[in-house]
């Protein structure tokens, strides 16, 4: 299955053996206050899903160890053999995230094109409740290749070796706006910026080609180099690592991110004036 999922052909693939939808809103603890995930999905949900807990599987996959995620996994009836399908409901495109964590650990997913909200905007069937899944077995292998630490980062200072790339508003990056978790303003010496919902149409579904191709170049990256994204706490970053992977890009990612860097009052940060 490609990458990205279209509506129409989620529609005339729902029930077929061995697809499994999964719902990786995840709303986070700013700026989405208010709104409960879960509870959505059970309100509403593409029909045949499960709730994929974003927070449970990045706190498995933080353990570095791959019986959490195993476990998580096929707890939802996920096995080996599985096709998945993300989608979200979240204006930080969690699918991604959801996407990203699995890769590191040998598990392929694909990303509905426009997400639920497309799926609704044409009217097509929703499912309430929470369905039943039968416990499987799922064997993973863990892969680190592409998860950068801070000392990574901080190494790569004077190597110059990737280049990092910051998924946050401009304001954020600059250092205009303040931290939304009071830390430090500004963004790691280096960094490109290139906001995520850049890498979106109008209608919330994903650039292609040219156009994709060319929100990055904007920003003045060099799609030839190594690439490592950044954001504020790692999720919006995946955004960008799967902008990437569209392009045939296999980019890494700082997952401690802004939140990482900042907090640590050894590191360099800078700012820029618009």
């Amino acid at each position: 299955m490609d990458a990205l999922v279209t509506t129409d052909e989620l529609a005339t693939q729902l029930g077929s053996p061995g697809l499994h939808l999964l719902d990786a809103t995840w709303f986070g603890t700013l700026g989405a206050e208010g709104r409960d995930a879960a509870a959505e999905f059970a309100a509403g949900h593409i029909p045949g899903a499960a709730f994929l807990d974003l927070g449970h599987l990045s706190q498995a996959a933080a353990e570095g160890a791959t019986a959490g995620v195993a476990r998580l996994l096929g707890a939802l009836g996920i096995d080996d053999g599985a096709t998945i399908v993300l989608y979200d409901d979240s204006p930080y495109h969690s699918a991604a995230r959801a996407w990203w964590l699995l890769k590191r650990y040998g598990v392929a997913a694909s990303l509905l094109d426009g997400g639920i909200q497309k799926w609704r905007a044409e009217g097509r069937p929703l499912q309430t409740g929470h369905g039943a899944a039968h416990t499987v077995t799922r064997h993973l292998h863990f892969d680190p290749s592409r998860m950068r630490t801070k000392a990574d980062v901080r190494a790569n200072l004077d190597s110059g070796a990737e280049q990092l790339l910051d998924a946050r508003s401009a304001a954020r990056f600059t250092g205009a706006e303040l931290d939304p978790r009071g830390l430090p303003t500004g963004h790691i010496p280096g960094s490109f910026n290139l906001p995520y919902g850049k890498l979106f149409a109008p209608d919330g579904t994903w650039k292609r080609g040219e156009a994709l191709r060319a929100a990055f170049e904007d920003s003045g990256v060099d799609l030839n180099r190594p690439i490592v994204t950044t954001c504020g706490s790692g999720v919006t970053a995946a955004v960008l690592a799967f902008g990437l992977h569209l392009l045939g890009r296999d980019a890494a990612l700082y997952d401690g991110s802004w939140t990482d860097w900042a907090s640590d009052p050894t590191t360099p940060k800078a700012t820029v004036t618009l």
